[in-house]
């Protein structure tokens, strides 16, 4: 993919927990930060895991960055 050549412009979360859950069809990946607690979470089909946890950690950082 194209975009994963720019820079980040998010700085890098630190530590960081990622969780796969199958449920039949579909994978949720959670992306739990260590320090703070918090999570974000992404869905999707089960044969996408690394393009679910890239999207969690997406999230995350965003969250993060919001607070």
């Amino acid at each position: 993919m194209w975009r994963d050549s720019l820079p980040s412009p998010e700085p890098d979360p630190g530590e960081v927990i990622v969780e796969l859950t199958r449920n039949g069809p579909y994978l949720k990946c959670s992306a739990i930060h260590v320090a703070t607690g918090i999570e974000a979470s992404a869905v999707g089909p089960v044969n996408e895991p690394k393009g679910l946890e890239r999207i969690a950690i997406a999230k995350l950082k965003r969250a993060l960055a919001s607070r």
